[in-house]
């Protein structure tokens, strides 16, 4: 059965997109822990981050990477955390977390609610820096 990642790669269900090239999609979390909270994926679904292989793996991160330097150029944060849980959803991600504070990160914090118009100006602020 196909995770969530996968509807969302294929167009079935909606997301606020940040970045995609062939192999990698980008988008919101619809459940932040802050305003900016993006998740990184490769279309390819696997679902342990080390199960990826060595080429898979730095293509992903090199992707990320590329997304957390226009994070923080878009949302006010002293940097961009990273974190690879993959608990949740049976398909690696990556989330990149716009960071003030050590609790910014904390997944038991409460989830943010941005409206869907708050949702897609965020989205658009972190692409034009992309």
């Amino acid at each position: 059965m196909a995770s969530i990642f996968l509807k969302i790669v294929a167009g079935e269900i909606p997301c606020y997109k940040i970045a995609e090239d062939e192999k990698h999609l980008a988008f919101l979390d619809v459940f932040p822990l802050v305003k900016g909270h993006v998740l990184v994926i490769p279309k390819q679904e696997v679902d342990y981050y080390f199960d990826l292989d060595d080429d898979a793996i730095t293509a992903l991160n090199l992707f990320a990477k590329k997304v957390a330097i226009a994070i923080k150029k878009a949302v006010p944060c002293i940097r961009v955390g990273v974190a690879v849980i993959g608990l949740e959803v049976p398909h690696v991600h990556i989330h990149l977390v716009p960071l003030n504070q050590m609790g910014d990160i904390n997944f038991s914090n409460p989830k943010q609610k941005f409206s869907p118009e708050e949702m897609t100006k965020i989205a658009e602020s972190i692409q034009q820096y992309l």
